[in-house]
């Protein structure tokens, strides 16, 4: 019995995807470490318990992870009537007065209040679409440029960007609208869709500012475009947070400050959507290069571990989980250099939030769980049919 057991476990540590567990856990202990510096040096509240909660979700995620790579992904994503169900059901509980809103001011109303926490449910719906889009893409397969089959995958992709869009929450829907991109793309979806779409894209962008979009939406965008900004009372509020998160990331020159230094130049809410500015602050641009490094590994190991895939299940969920942190990434880092408006998008496995870090890892455990069992003659807990 030990023998079996260790022989099992031998095993399942042969197949561990280290490399990306290892990488994924060293950026979010890297995240904790920002959390306990900014409390400690009094950029955030001197009792706050931010840290501690960053780093409980870190532990719970990589278990969750670890988990999850011990599972044949072809049982629980089959699993989709209990999990899209709950998942959208939570999200639709931000439209009740169990809503809350983090901060004054904010645009979206994506948490709901549960209590001894706060939980962001659209982070579980990005989970709940990645298996159940793949699921349905690798049910289609070879069919998939029938005019049905396209209808109902892009109604499938519409359902959740929709929901986030009415709760306000544009960058999210942007994810969403990123990830179903993508995966169809990965599917094969033909150029006789693909092309009328972009045809008719302008006049949707022309409608979409013009009809749709609030004043203060468009503000963002166009603040991009001037010259100074805050010295413009119109757009000098709109300009606060990236004016002073570009001086910020600045600040720390070549090499940084270091993780205590005396002084800080503040931004607000650094610890969420402008944590990268405290990363060139504390490490300077060599920090910020070895972290944009490191995250990007996270992204072409992810791509790797699609190509291995045994299946279509597997690769379309790969690429799913490629495509929500790579455009996670992106729209976070184009925020802080002041190329793309600010939409609410944290930085993967750190920034400041654990249902975010929480997710991030389990959408991380999903692509684990397919390089492990990429082999056919391979199960940990059954044998292999």
């Amino acid at each position: 019995m030990i023998k079996t057991v260790f022989r099992a476990l031998l095993q399942y540590f042969r197949k561990l995807d280290k490399p990306l567990f290892i990488s994924v856990c060293g950026v979010s202990a890297f995240s904790v470490l920002l959390m306990f510096s900014l409390v400690q040096n009094g950029v955030t509240s001197k009792d706050s318990t931010m840290y501690k909660m960053q780093f409980l979700c870190l532990c719970a995620g990589a278990a969750a992870a670890l988990i999850m790579s011990a599972l044949d992904y072809h049982k629980f994503i089959k699993l989709w009537f209990l999990y899209v169900p709950g998942a959208v059901g939570l999200t639709l509980l931000t439209f009740t007065p169990l809503v809350y809103k983090p901060n004054e001011g904010v645009d979206d109303a994506a948490w709901i209040n549960l209590g001894f926490t706060t939980l962001q449910p659209s982070e579980i719906l990005k989970i709940a679409f990645v298996m159940s889009f793949a699921l349905h893409l690798s049910k289609v397969g070879d069919k998939i440029n029938h005019i049905g089959h396209v209808a109902m995958l892009c109604l499938h992709g519409a359902v959740p960007t929709l929901i986030v869009v009415a709760q306000g929450d544009d960058g999210t829907a942007l994810v969403f609208f990123f990830m179903f991109v993508s995966m169809m793309f990965a599917a094969g979806i033909s150029w006789k869709y693909i092309l009328p779409c972009l045809i008719a894209a302008p006049v949707a962008i022309w409608i979409l500012w013009e009809k749709i979009m609030l004043p203060h939406q468009k503000m963002r965008f166009l603040v991009l475009f001037q010259e100074d900004p805050m010295n413009d009372p119109e757009f000098a509020a709109i300009a606060y947070q990236q004016y002073w998160g570009k001086l910020a990331l600045g600040s720390g020159q070549l090499f940084g400050k270091g993780l205590f230094a005396d002084e800080y130049v503040s931004v607000p809410y650094v610890q969420n959507d402008f944590i990268f500015t405290y990363v060139g602050q504390c490490f300077g641009f060599l920090g910020c290069i070895a972290l944009i490094a490191a995250l990007s590994f996270i992204c072409l190991k992810i791509v790797i571990d699609s190509r291995i895939a045994k299946d279509d299940l597997g690769k379309f969920m790969c690429i799913g989980v490629f495509s929500m942190v790579f455009i996670h990434c992106i729209l976070n880092l184009g925020m802080v250099l002041g190329v793309m408006p600010v939409i609410g998008v944290p930085l993967p496995f750190v920034s400041q939030g654990g249902t975010s870090m929480a997710s991030m890892f389990v959408c991380i455990g999903l692509v684990m769980s397919v390089y492990s069992h990429s082999e056919k003659n391979y199960r940990l807990f059954y044998d292999a049919n």
